[in-house]
């Protein structure tokens, strides 16, 4: 990481005005998100009737985020579409862009962006799959190009990933985390570079399993479900994996989970699944999933997820003792 610019106050961190960059289904959470916290936010996107989409959505997430509390001069009617990525970053503070998982978009994005936007301000990117260091190649001033990728819905789930290329200031990756953490996120900081980053790479490791099992015909898709749901999943919204294993090992903590479970946890991991999406596996995991829904309305499903989101991120907040 490149240190040149290493004092945080190199970059801006006193932020009114967000330029958001796409806005699909992450980028119109961001803009809900931004809006509820009384910022200004200006947004863009080539799709067509993006920006009634847009409207439409933030109307559509604004219940939820009355529900959770609105910052003083929260308003949707601080939001603004503009014809572009120049206008959209010419006035920001903070930069989040959200294009398509291609490279060779992105850096066309990051060039118009980094030539737009004042050399303090940050430029970051949701990407799920795709690094701050293959991205900022594309800038003049790639020392203000970081990660922020965060967890859908990102207006509701308070995760956010922030990581420096190679390039990257130190700066940049302080005022960014300032940033998310001021927005009502729960940053993280990675130390290095990887394919799907690190909350992507622990699902992929569970759906990895979850798939052969399904595959093998020794659970199906509901079983699968509802074992995660009705068991491990319920402690998982409360506390990390390496906490849990600390709280069941008594008072001796974490290193007699370790010493007793150890022998058990190997044997595990020597005879977990390496499956194949192949079109046959596919084909299981889809049909298992429509017998699972049984009907179930799907809207009336998502309607649910973000209430009880809603009150457990509540909840966590007045339960000082959980990190």
């Amino acid at each position: 990481m490149n240190h040149a610019s290493g004092q945080a106050g190199a970059y801006r961190t006193a932020i009114g005005r967000v330029a958001v960059i796409g806005t699909g289904v992450i980028g119109a959470s961001w803009v809900s998100q931004c809006l509820a916290r009384g910022l200004a936010v200006v947004a863009t996107d080539p799709a067509p009737g993006a920006e009634a989409a847009l409207r439409e959505t933030v109307a559509r997430h604004w219940p939820v985020l009355e529900q959770i509390g609105l910052s003083p001069g929260a308003s949707p009617e601080r939001l603004t579409f503009v014809a572009g990525p120049e206008e959209a970053a010419a006035d920001a503070d903070f930069v989040q862009e959200n294009g398509p998982e291609r490279l060779e978009i992105k850096h066309e994005t990051f060039a118009r962006l980094d030539a737009a936007a004042a050399p303090d301000v940050v430029l970051a990117t949701s990407s799920s799959g795709l690094t701050p260091s293959a991205i900022q190649t594309a800038c003049r001033h790639p020392g203000r190009v970081v990660l922020g990728h965060p967890f859908n819905p990102p207006h509701l789930v308070p995760l956010v990933e922030v990581l420096g290329g190679e390039k990257t200031d130190e700066g940049a990756v302080a005022a960014a985390m300032a940033f998310y953490q001021n927005l009502g996120k729960r940053p993280i900081r990675l130390r290095r570079e990887l394919v799907g980053h690190v909350a992507n790479r622990l699902q992929a490791a569970l759906w990895r399993e979850a798939f052969h099992l399904v595959g093998t015909g020794a659970a199906t898709v509901a079983d699968i479900d509802a074992a995660i749901a009705h068991g491990p999943g319920l402690r998982w919204a409360l506390m990390g994996p390496c906490l849990l294993n600390h709280l069941s090992g008594g008072s001796k903590g974490l290193a007699h989970t370790l010493d007793h479970l150890g022998p058990l946890m190997e044997a595990m991991w020597a005879d977990l699944g390496d499956p194949r999406l192949t079109p046959e596996l596919k084909a299981t995991l889809v049909e298992g999933l429509e017998q699972a829904l049984d009907g179930r309305d799907r809207d009336a499903m998502v309607a649910q997820r973000d209430r009880l989101l809603v009150d457990l991120v509540r909840q966590k907040r007045e339960a000082p003792d959980l990190p």
